[in-house]
């Protein structure tokens, strides 16, 4: 293992500190563990709060997004571990400007449990939330089992979308209603190259050979559709679109927003060449591309590989989209 790293047991905290200490403008770190990120200057009084949690490693998801017209807290674990019930407790808290919290975060099923007693606690105290599930993994599950799939790089979209509906001003069940909307609307799935190492564990994620790929694996190294050997990328990004728009039922006139992400290693230039072909392939078939965007929004530590998350809009989504946002690592004018 090659990291530049202090103590592995610290790893978490202290990106955690020189990230708050690079952007104060947008994040401060609470909590008895000091595990949730949120909102310099804290929730507005009389707006939903939106709270997000996970492991690290994943950076910018989670804790990148918060900030005005995105996220309000998030919750934070060791490296591709879950928050706990007491820091996911403290997020909501530190989130309730009184109008109510939506909880936000991928469906994985320590994160499930802890939120839901969380927000089970927090009822007792009078604090109303939500729940939206993102499970936008197409390669988790099948369709029919869409409950079952786990939730990766296209949350960014429902971060997004439920950010700019609570700062216009919408109530908890609006907020809600609204990012499960998103939520439903976006398909995502990954393909890996090469693995990653947790610091804590001073190894690989997985094995994979030299000249080999897997379609479809998870951010923690769950495992995918198929392995094979490497492709072209105009194949590969082919068959990542297939998978994608197939559920989305695309047609002509549709308008899809696209991402292109980086698992860690994956520099700007192959990510470019994957855009490249989705693009030309989305304008053969007449879908319009709203807002693309390109680079690192969720990552897998160093892991090099890619994924692909569409997102199906309309005029509602659309607008909240492209509403103000800002954070350390996106920013929308």
């Amino acid at each position: 293992m090659k990291k530049l790293l202090n103590n592995p047991d610290n790893y978490a905290d202290e990106a955690l500190d020189g990230m708050c200490l690079a952007h104060p403008e947008f994040y401060q770190r609470s909590g008895d563990t000091g595990r949730i990120i949120h909102r310099t200057g804290g929730p507005i009084k009389g707006r939903v709060g939106i709270v997000s949690g996970g492991g690290s490693g994943h950076l910018p998801v989670f804790a990148g997004y918060v900030g005005p017209g995105l996220l309000d807290a998030c919750s934070v674990g060791n490296v591709f571990a879950g928050p706990s019930v007491a820091d996911c407790m403290d997020a909501m808290k530190i989130a309730d400007g009184g109008a109510g919290v939506l909880c936000l975060y991928g469906n994985y099923g320590g994160d499930r449990m802890n939120f839901d007693m969380a927000g089970e606690m927090l009822a007792m105290e009078g604090l109303a939330s939500t729940t939206v599930l993102v499970a936008d993994d197409v390669a988790s599950a099948q369709s029919a089992e869409r409950d079952k799939r786990r939730g990766v790089a296209g949350m960014i979209y429902p971060f997004k979308i439920a950010g700019a509906a609570a700062a216009s001003g919408g109530d908890l069940a609006t907020v809600t209603v609204i990012a499960q909307k998103a939520a439903n609307a976006c398909r995502s799935i990954g393909v890996a190259l090469w693995p990653c190492t947790v610091p804590e564990a001073g190894k690989p994620t997985f094995e994979i050979a030299e000249d080999e790929l897997e379609m479809g694996m998870g951010i923690h190294g769950e495992p995918g559709i198929w392995r094979g050997k490497l492709r072209p990328a105009d194949e590969i990004a082919a068959e990542m679109l297939q998978r994608v728009s197939d559920e989305l039922d695309l047609v002509k006139g549709d308008r899809v927003s696209v991402l292109v992400n980086s698992l860690g290693a994956t520099p700007h230039e192959e990510l470019f060449i994957l855009y490249r072909h989705i693009a030309n392939a989305l304008a053969a078939k007449s879908v319009s591309i709203i807002m693309p965007l390109v680079g690192r929004y969720a990552t897998s530590m160093e892991m090099t590989g890619a994924s692909l998350s569409l997102i199906k809009l309309d005029a509602e989504l659309e607008q909240h989209l492209k509403a103000p946002a800002r954070c350390a690592f996106w920013s929308v004018a």
